[in-house]
């Protein structure tokens, strides 16, 4: 068997998701997938590409890809879900290492490691086309577009944010250090990194053309038009007055070149930078994460109001009893994309979606 999916159902995705963008779409999106079909093959003598494996220079693309198809073709894909494949394999600010640094997944996790220490005025950042990793993740997505001629989405890999890639070169305490000593640096070199995520952020989008069916990351959100989630784990650190001088300038400048972004606000050391955030007028939409050991999302409504009242929109993780919650909070699911809808088969799947205006 195939994968379940065709071109009328790409067609809906298209429409539905273009309409919740626009704010047009009259309920939540909520993508579920189940994995109850039989691939109608034996399983490719492959790992399955993920952090731990992601390194294995040995496995050839097609190889990998021929695998990902199994696993596609054995879920079914229903309310706003469609098939793609998630490429933040490759670890949180993969961008490092396409601009030198050290790529280590030893430990089955992907960190990133500086190939020597150098002060601050003497670090520059250009890209580099013919970067290992850069050319691994570009042949990944060349040998899906060949097999799929547009039946799957490929989503970027997680380039990371900007800070949070410089502190790769410069670990976080001599960072904190520089926005007191070096100010003038660390904006240069936001910027110096800003310009090479966009080239590469374009440099890979040419490997995924004509055939890849739109655009997605890790958030897991389709958009027709380009699109990323934009981020900045490193302003956990700051306060809002170095979140306006470091952070927002150049966060505001993604969020005007790219058409669709949805901020990742991960944990409450960056809730004090919510009201900046949502002052930046093309950023829009924001996914909140209240971190590891925190109530989950149902438990913020004072967030989620802010949120809406900036006339912005959200990506709620949970399942369908957070949706309920937050929407009877907010008095409407409008505007929410949730993240980790689940059901146990069909028939469940079928009642949770139609309870919502999907069919």
């Amino acid at each position: 068997m195939s994968i379940d999916f065709n071109a009328d159902r790409w067609l809906a995705v298209k429409r539905n998701y273009g309409a919740w963008w626009k704010g047009e779409l009259e309920r939540p999106l909520i993508p579920l997938i189940l994995r109850d079909r039989d691939p109608g093959r034996p399983q490719p003598d492959v790992p399955l590409l993920k952090q731990s494996t992601c390194a294995d220079l040995t496995i050839s693309a097609d190889r990998l890809i021929d695998r990902i198809d199994y696993e596609l073709s054995s879920f079914s894909f229903l309310g706003d879900a469609f098939p793609s494949v998630g490429m933040a394999c490759f670890g949180p600010g993969v961008l490092a290492a396409f601009l030198g640094a050290r790529l280590d997944n030893s430990t089955g996790r992907v960190w990133f490691h500086a190939p020597d220490e150098r002060d601050i005025r003497g670090l520059h950042f250009t890209f580099n086309p013919d970067n290992l990793w850069f050319r691994r993740v570009s042949d990944i997505y060349a040998a899906g577009m060949r097999r799929w001629q547009g039946q799957v989405l490929m989503e970027m890999t997680d380039m990371g944010g900007i800070l949070d890639v410089l502190s790769t070169f410069r670990p976080s305490d001599k960072l904190l250090l520089d926005l007191y000593d070096h100010p003038e640096e660390v904006t240069r070199l936001s910027w110096e990194l800003h310009e090479a995520w966009f080239d590469c952020y374009e440099a890979l989008n040419n490997s995924l053309q004509p055939y890849n069916p739109g655009y997605s990351d890790w958030s897991g959100i389709y958009s027709a038009l380009p699109s990323y989630i934009p981020q900045c784990d490193f302003c956990y650190m700051i306060g809002p007055d170095m979140f306006d001088d470091f952070v927002k300038p150049e966060l505001a400048a993604t969020c005007s070149r790219l058409p669709h972004t949805i901020y990742h606000l991960d944990g409450t050391g960056q809730l004090p930078h919510l009201d900046s955030l949502l002052t930046i007028n093309p950023l829009k939409a924001v996914q909140w994460v209240p971190g590891t050991g925190k109530p989950d999302c149902s438990n913020w409504p004072d967030v989620y109001r802010k949120i809406k009242a900036a006339g912005k929109l959200m990506q709620l993780y949970g399942d369908f009893d957070v949706l309920d919650a937050v929407s009877m909070q907010l008095g409407s699911a409008r505007g929410i994309h949730l993240r980790d809808a689940v059901a146990s088969d069909r028939e469940s799947a079928a009642r949770s979606l139609a309870r919502h205006g999907i069919e």
